[in-house]
């Protein structure tokens, strides 16, 4: 974090009317107040107003952030020359006034040397001193497996298992990466906060402690079976609850449920790639169930009541109208796919089923109906 030149103009705790010493709550109700006071809905057209909510919400995200009010407490306590031209009377910010005039050397502010020189020493670095994590505990990979399900399992949900082979917590030490019967000890170089500090006066740098791999802590007797990692590779199952109407293609995040994190670390998660097999009956639209039904000529013709079979095993009674075309698509309503937020409907294509083949008498009837309606039903298409 760059300190700014207000930070030394303006006294963020006497914008919002309290103590240096205020707690994080009373900061927040202290803004809050001023803040639907000021706001400017409630003060249309006061540009006075207008400038003072500006200036507590300028104050509130410095001393409103814990690191940021660290950082500003510090640097007020050291002052604008101790800021190394971060700026302040007599100073400028960026490109102010070089060595020697109050500014920083060649324009550079804190924040843009701390940067340098934390890169010229592989270290890391910030105004103000403190001292940045090291590595740590670590999570788990993200993993990703696929899973095929039969139609009516994807329709209705399901719980199954996955198998996969991954990095897991080790079965022995449970994932401290200590023989069993003893336990990770804090690390005596760094005392368990996995960064070693440098103080260079304003900069405080810190590096990963190399006595423990940033992790704080040394194990001296480690685990026969994961070598001290903590996690092995091996195969594993996972519980799946597969939600009602899921679709193909979809991806499923089971949170946790990933390779292992390390150091104490948590899990990755686990994202389920769903692929549903096709239903030799139904078919799917969004939430809706599609069906064909075929039917004879005379029953579209004359009328009928249809018999349709559901998703659930029962069946549903439709009435037919004389006269029904080919492709008349009726709806039979929440007999759809269900899920948490809607259900959907069953979609019943009526289909005239032409027969391949005709024995003689067949085709003699046929050709007797074909005599009694004489009229081509193209005319309208004026061939």
């Amino acid at each position: 974090m760059t300190a700014q030149r207000e930070w030394f103009e303006k006294d963020y705790y006497k914008v919002l009317g309290v103590s240096e010493t205020a707690t994080a709550k009373e900061i927040t109700r202290a803004y809050r107040k001023l803040a639907r006071e000021l706001h400017p809905d409630a003060n249309p057209g006061d540009e006075a107003a207008e400038e003072r909510f500006k200036e507590i919400s300028a104050a509130y995200d410095v001393v409103g952030d814990e690191a940021k009010r660290k950082e500003y407490d510090e640097v007020r306590r050291l002052g604008p020359m101790g800021g190394m031209g971060f700026g302040g009377p007599g100073g400028g910010s960026g490109s102010g006034p070089g060595p020697g005039a109050g500014g920083a050397p060649f324009g550079f502010d804190g924040g843009d040397l701390g940067d340098i020189l934390g890169g010229l020493f592989g270290r890391r670095g910030r105004p103000g001193g403190g001292a940045s994590r090291g590595p740590g505990p670590q999570r788990g990979a993200d993993l990703e497996a696929e899973l095929h399900l039969p139609f009516r399992e994807a329709v209705t949900g399901v719980t199954t298992s996955l198998h996969l082979t991954s990095d897991a917590a080790c079965s022995t030490c449970h994932g401290s990466g200590a023989k069993p019967g003893t336990v990770p000890t804090t690390c005596g170089q760094c005392q368990g906060r996995g960064v070693l500090d440098d103080n260079q006066g304003l900069f405080s740098f810190s590096t990963p402690c190399a006595n423990c791999g940033g992790t704080g802590t040394v194990v001296t007797d480690p685990c026969p079976t994961c070598r001290g990692a903590g996690v092995e590779r091996r195969a594993r199952e996972v519980k799946v609850r597969i939600p009602a109407g899921v679709d193909d293609g979809q991806r499923i995040r089971l949170k946790g449920r990933g390779g292992a994190g390390r150091h104490g670390g948590p899990a990755g998660d686990l994202f389920v790639l769903v692929h549903v097999d096709p239903d030799p009956v139904f078919g799917r639209d969004g939430t809706n169930l599609t069906i064909t039904v075929p039917v004879t000529f005379t029953e579209a013709a004359l009328g009928t009541n249809l018999t349709v079979p559901t998703l659930d095993g029962s069946t549903v009674t439709l009435k037919l109208p004389g006269g029904t075309p080919s492709g008349k698509v009726m709806r039979v309503r929440g007999r759809g796919v269900e899920t948490k937020k809607t259900t959907g409907d069953l979609l019943v294509t009526v289909q005239v089923a032409v027969p391949d083949t005709l024995t003689d008498e067949q085709r003699q009837a046929v050709e007797a109906l074909a005599a009694v309606f004489p009229d081509t039903p193209r005319t309208h298409l004026g061939v």
